[in-house]
């Protein structure tokens, strides 16, 4: 059950995010009815004008300490269900990081 996987310039990440939460959380990993995997992030953000999105990237970005600027919504930004990809070079160590953090958290 892995909501990473590796992409030609990076990783895609699956997720679910929790708006207007009491906390910033990466809380755990899920499946949906058909059988994906997405990792549920809650956000004290409001789900407007992007600001849930960029709540969502700051959050990931510090706690896998990546730059903002490597983290893009490309698919689902104004849907609670969305892809994130990561750019990078180093695809298997940030792989590595995010996996490991996701055990902890879950």
């Amino acid at each position: 059950m892995c909501p990473v996987s590796r992409v030609a310039d990076g990783l895609r990440l699956t997720l679910k995010v929790t708006p207007k939460a009491s906390v910033d959380r990466v809380r755990a990993v899920a499946r949906d009815a058909s059988g994906v995997a997405f990792l549920q992030v809650s956000v004290t953000a409001v789900p407007e004008d992007g600001k849930a999105n960029a709540a969502v990237i700051a959050l990931l970005a510090k706690r896998w300490k990546l730059a903002k600027s490597t983290i893009e919504v490309v698919r689902g930004a104004t849907d609670r269900r969305k892809i994130l990809e990561i750019r990078t070079d180093d695809a298997e160590g940030v792989e590595a990081r995010i996996l490991s953090d996701i055990d902890r958290s879950s």
